[in-house]
């Protein structure tokens, strides 16, 4: 039971560090490049802030112990939905596969973060 937590919490922090912090510490610190990575894949500008404020809430759902499951559930598909739409514009727009592989990376952890999840949820 206690290295479920451990796994979940590592994978989880590595996904909140880098889905909501980057992000969130990007529009405070340097707001010049908060549309850097959404530009030069064609996307508006208002795009990239209401991407990091669905991030943020999705972030804040999965880490926050007493969100309702169902809640959870939509925080995870809304987090594997972003990661797997930006390997598909990275894969169309610039073909750079450091940029591609990226994405991936991260899904792979926030599914290690939903599989944790569910076996510690099962174990209460």
């Amino acid at each position: 039971m206690k290295k479920n937590k451990i796994i979940f919490w590592t994978a989880t922090i590595i996904i909140a560090l880098w889905e909501a912090v980057m992000p969130l510490s990007t529009w405070i610190f340097a707001p010049e490049y908060m549309t850097f990575g959404t530009k030069a894949l064609g996307y508006p500008d208002y795009f990239a802030y209401a991407l990091v404020i669905a991030k943020v809430l999705g972030v804040m759902a999965i880490t926050y112990p007493r969100t309702p499951q169902v809640l959870k559930e939509w925080a995870y598909a809304g987090l594997s939905f972003t990661l797997i739409f930006a390997f598909i514009s990275h894969a169309c727009v610039d073909k750079n596969i450091g940029y591609m592989l990226m994405p991936l990376a991260f899904l792979a952890i926030l599914a290690v973060s939903y599989f944790y999840n569910k076996k510690i949820i099962s174990n209460n």
